[in-house]
């Protein structure tokens, strides 16, 4: 598929791009204030179910005139005007393909949330539509463009700092605890958490597993009532001969756990946990010494990576860049996390052919 040539070469009569945004919740609200305080683009719609708390969002930050609150009901109203040129999906997952398609099928360009669809014939319906319709359909695994991960894939790359990488290891402990009724519609952990740390550490080695094995428990008794986990471990063994190992949790007490480690043959590369001070306080020692607590938050911790994810798609949309993240990266992260679910239900080793990396020849 060649959708990582297509772009956009729209000048648009304001100078900005007109959006449209479908949900306005943990993800939605990210967006919404980062496509208002952005100098490229103009926020024209909010669709959200709840169009009260959406009137209410919208009037907080004085864009009452500006942006047109609309129920999903008449989400028509998007399709069928043609001054729009992008759509965010950032709605419940199950929604996420018929908007996809209705505002391709209107020569849209589409910044989707993951998943592009429940299930993978889906995401592959929505990608061979936006070829059909020779738009940008972007699925934003959004840790790639945070600078520690990015930092980190440059240095495996040029092989200095690292050599030949032996293990990868990759901590995602959720804090805090997700709201029940977004686990509800979530996804599982494996396709809403999972999916995060398989693309990440598959773009770092550039290479997919050959294998998987995972292990999962629920420890929350509401979220085992919902048949999902909240405590994972997965591994993942490479053709090169890398052993990467993922651990992932729907809650950490202490604040949000994101950590990367990369060894090999020639030192090791960490990118650690981060605060949001980083200042040390050395007294007496009776105090000790003293530091600001973790990250609370995605929002708090992934705060760049969410700004660079939207300037890129905003240059790919006015021609200026190709799409970082292809059909085969959503696909393949897909496969993989289904393989780790399937790991989990027999107890074994799932066996991968994916070929080479971002190399497809079905969609």
């Amino acid at each position: 598929m060649e959708e990582e040539a297509r772009t956009q070469n729209n000048v648009f009569d304001s100078g900005r791009v007109p959006i449209a945004l479908f949900g306005i919740g943990r993800a939605g609200l990210i967006h919404f204030k980062n496509i208002l305080a952005n100098h490229r683009a103009r926020l024209r719609y909010v669709v959200d179910c709840d169009t009260a708390k959406a009137n209410q969002l919208v009037s907080e930050y004085n864009q009452s005139e500006n942006v047109t609150v609309l129920h999903p009901d008449n989400s028509s109203d998007v399709y069928n005007d043609d001054s729009i040129a992008v759509v965010f999906v950032c709605s419940p997952t199950f929604t996420h393909e018929e908007i996809v398609i209705q505002s391709l099928k209107q020569k849209k360009a589409v910044f989707c949330e993951k998943p592009i669809s429940q299930n993978i014939e889906g995401t592959k319906k929505c990608y061979k539509y936006a070829a059909k319709m020779e738009q940008p359909l972007f699925c934003s695994f959004n840790r790639r463009f945070d600078p520690s991960v990015e930092m980190i894939r440059e240095r495996v790359r040029n092989k200095q700092e690292v050599g030949t990488v032996f293990n990868v290891k990759t901590t995602s402990r959720d804090h805090p605890l997700p709201p029940l009724e977004y686990l509800k519609i979530s996804g599982g952990i494996f396709h809403d958490c999972g999916v995060h740390d398989v693309d990440m550490v598959c773009w770092i080695l550039e290479e997919y597993p050959e294998s998987v094995f995972a292990q999962a428990h629920t420890h929350n008794a509401q979220i085992r009532q919902l048949n999902d986990y909240d405590t994972v471990m997965i591994t993942l063994k490479f053709p090169s001969g890398v052993i990467a190992s993922i651990d992932m949790s729907r809650n950490a007490s202490y604040g949000y756990d994101q950590r990367i480690e990369v060894f090999g043959s020639a030192g090791m590369l960490v990118s650690d946990l981060q605060r949001p001070i980083n200042v040390q306080i050395s007294s007496d020692h009776k105090s000790g010494t003293q530091l600001s607590g973790y990250m609370y938050s995605f929002q708090q911790r992934y705060a760049d990576s969410y700004k660079r994810a939207l300037d890129h798609f905003l240059n790919v949309v006015l021609g200026k860049e190709t799409l970082a993240i292809l059909s085969v990266d959503t696909v393949r992260c897909s496969e993989i996390v289904t393989a780790c679910e399937q790991s989990v239900e027999t107890g074994h080793s799932v066996p991968l052919m994916l070929g080479a990396y971002r190399q497809i020849s079905d969609i």
